[in-house]
């Protein structure tokens, strides 16, 4: 595509805003902001889309919302009149811009003739997928960029299932994006008319009433909440986002008193003022919390990113400081004190099925295989988590109660079908207090987990490539390590290599390769001979490689330097 012919019709265009205009001309002289914002258009995946707001068609703005939103409207329209009347559900998270491409989509489609459920303010990741399942929609829109910068907005597309629409319905939608031009005149419906006809339709207190519903009946002990609920002291920060209503409702509901706000971080802010990212995967967040904590002598922290579908957790170590726990430790947790409650209570049955991603902990291997209970390993997203609930229901031989990831998404029981920042934060808390009656807090359950199937240790680094070429530069370094294949890292024999995007796995040590059964994805595994992995995956949505560690050891000290020897072997070939 010629970004400078693209750059000069937007100029041009009739339709384009003035507002914009005057963005583009500032950029005049700038031809690697040109080519960057005009040189693609951006790739519509089973995520959907995300990218940092502006004018261009690698941009997130109005027109590429139209865009996208027309041609998802095509692929429903094509499915016949039962799916138009099914309905799309649409929320949107508190993001600059996001309400305006909420209520943009929804009535694009009514223009379309297709029936949209509009929420009537921000609301949780999780509760658009239960939404779709509650009101048998066909497909559901989420604006949204997660936990990205104040920079970004997001475009996730989730068919009728809950889950994030299938690849070949994603498909579709990019090959009707691509014969269609960004600034084509879409038309968008009146909202009054819209209103009126009953194709846009407001939705909100009755999908939160059935949602919290739903949430609670995921509890395991409440007794304990309720048992220590004038001792027990939580700190929960929303980090400016969705999370800042259901998560202390439903937190008050299980028992909770002590519960501390963190006000500052409760407004809903698209600029996130209290945070260089809001990330409750990166400890620096958590600033105000701790303070917060330290005031208060709080036990835990809790933070939700701004759409509410991953969680961050912090905890009071020996020392009366505020500690990390990894989302792979937080994850391990939970299953671990979900069957120990479950046999407690008699309630424990033969077949519990649990799926976590191939990037997360192996320490989920042993405490299924200990507990006979049904693990399915995943790829890295949470979508193939929501597949896989599908397809255990479908098959009807095991019952699915856990699903997680090692980027702290997890999501307990079946009513929604992507992680979900309020369930979780109602087990981490009751769990909490599950492990306070037996005098444990949660590093002493993390160590008393690792005693019993042992010790392992996590470690994840990103390695980013910038710049135009930073996807080039990704594609040449996955095809040298598929044609020169690493035999060890840091002295240690690679065993076997899983190719997930040539679908093989093959044996170093007697060549044979046999067939990888998997949807296709650009992720190469290393399987050594110590027991240890190391994974190399490239980013679908930024400009990085993501390089994992799963690491095994006679203690956690061990385990931890086989992380880091292992971490700098396969930086060093990349």
């Amino acid at each position: 595509m010629d970004y400078k012919k693209e750059y000069e019709k937007w100029l041009e265009s009739s339709v384009l805003d003035e507002a914009s205009k005057e963005e583009l001309l500032n950029i005049k002289d700038e031809e690697e902001e040109k080519e960057y914002r005009f040189s693609k258009l951006m790739d519509f995946g089973t995520a959907g889309l995300r990218g940092i707001m502006g004018a261009g068609i690698n941009m997130m703005n109005v027109y590429t919302i139209k865009h996208t939103t027309y041609s998802l409207g095509k692929v429903i329209l094509d499915l016949g009149d039962d799916a138009n009347s099914k309905g799309v559900v649409i929320s949107f998270d508190p993001r600059n811009h996001s309400r305006e491409f909420a209520l943009t989509s929804a009535l694009t489609l009514c223009a379309l003739g297709i029936r949209t459920y509009l929420f009537d303010d921000i609301r949780p990741t999780p509760e658009l997928s239960f939404a779709i399942r509650e009101l048998k929609a066909i497909s559901g829109i989420n604006i949204t960029a997660s936990h990205n910068t104040k920079e970004y907005n997001g475009y996730k597309v989730y068919w009728e299932d809950g889950a994030q629409m299938p690849p070949d319905m994603a498909d579709k939608v990019h090959e009707n994006m691509k014969d269609t031009d960004v600034l084509s005149d879409i038309d968008t419906m009146d909202k009054d008319i819209a209103l009126n006809k009953g194709l846009l339709n407001i939705i909100g207190e009755n999908i939160d009433n059935a949602y919290v519903e739903r949430v609670l009946n995921e509890s395991e002990y409440k007794k304990y909440t309720k048992k220590y609920c004038d001792d027990f002291k939580l700190v929960y920060t929303p980090f400016h986002g969705c999370g800042y209503k259901l998560v202390p409702l439903v937190l008050r509901k299980i028992g909770l008193k002590n519960l501390i706000l963190v006000e500052s971080q409760m407004l809903l802010d698209g600029n996130f003022p209290t945070v260089k990212s809001p990330n409750p995967e990166n400890a620096e967040g958590f600033c105000e919390a701790i303070k917060a904590a330290k005031k208060n002598h709080a036990d835990l922290i809790i933070g939700t990113d701004p759409d509410c579908d991953r969680v961050g957790v912090m905890a009071k170590n020996k020392n009366g400081e505020y500690e990390t726990i990894t989302g792979n430790q937080i994850g391990a947790l939970i299953l671990n004190y979900i069957i120990k409650s479950k046999k407690e209570k008699g309630e424990f049955e033969e077949n519990f099925a649990v799926t976590k991603s191939i990037v997360t902990t192996n320490i989920v291997d042993e405490i299924c295989k200990k507990n006979n209970v049904k693990l399915y390993d995943v790829l890295t997203g949470f979508k193939f988590v929501g597949k896989k609930i599908k397809e255990i229901e479908q098959e009807n031989k095991y019952k699915f109660i856990y699903g997680f990831e090692e980027s702290i998404g997890y999501l307990k029981g079946s009513y929604a079908r992507d992680k979900d920042g309020v369930v979780t934060s109602m087990i981490i808390a009751e769990m909490s207090c599950y492990y306070l009656d037996k005098g444990m807090d949660l590093f002493d359950a993390l160590e008393d987990m690792y005693k019993e199937y042992g010790y392992y240790d996590e470690l994840t680094e990103s390695v980013y490539m910038q710049g135009l070429d930073g996807a080039q530069r990704m594609k040449e370094t996955g095809e040298r390590l598929r044609e020169e294949p690493p035999y060890d890292f840091a002295g240690t024999k690679v065993v076997k290599v899983r190719d997930y995007l040539n679908h093989s796995v093959r044996d170093l040590t007697t060549g044979e390769v046999t067939k990888l059964d998997e949807v296709s994805s650009d992720v190469l595994f290393y399987e050594l001979e110590d027991g240890c992995d190391v994974i190399y995956r490239p980013s679908g949505t930024e400009p990085k490689v993501k390089l994992y560690i799963l690491s095994k050891g006679k203690d956690i000290k061990e385990a931890k330097e086989k992380s880091e020897k292992y971490i700098k072997a396969i930086k060093a070939l990349i």
